[in-house]
């Protein structure tokens, strides 16, 4: 079974028992969330797509940790007039687990 849930403005394939990284929610280590913006459904192989979501279906999930990604480095350079501008960047990212999806 898995779905297809709508978390922090990105659509992300959610499965019982796994985890992911998301954009910083709000909440602290140990805390419940319910995700209600559930855009489709697979049940063992009977498919229900939400138009735009599916009527009663939620995602359960627990807050992990608050983490921080990878380091992002930005470099830019215009050649021949002395310009060069090294910036960096690590988003801020929270780890869940996914630990139920309710289809009524």
């Amino acid at each position: 079974m898995y779905a297809i849930v709508e978390i922090a403005g990105q659509q992300f394939k959610v499965e019982k028992d796994r985890y992911i990284f998301t954009h910083r929610l709000t909440g602290d280590e140990g805390a419940e969330l319910v995700f209600d913006k559930v855009l489709l459904v697979d049940n063992d192989g009977k498919v229900s797509v939400g138009a735009p979501t599916v009527a009663g279906a939620t995602v359960k999930a627990k807050v992990l940790a608050h983490v921080r990604g990878e380091k992002v480095l930005v470099f830019k350079k215009k050649r021949r007039k002395s310009y060069q501008k090294m910036n960096g960047h690590r988003q801020d990212l929270t780890k869940i687990m996914i630990e139920a999806i309710n289809v009524k």
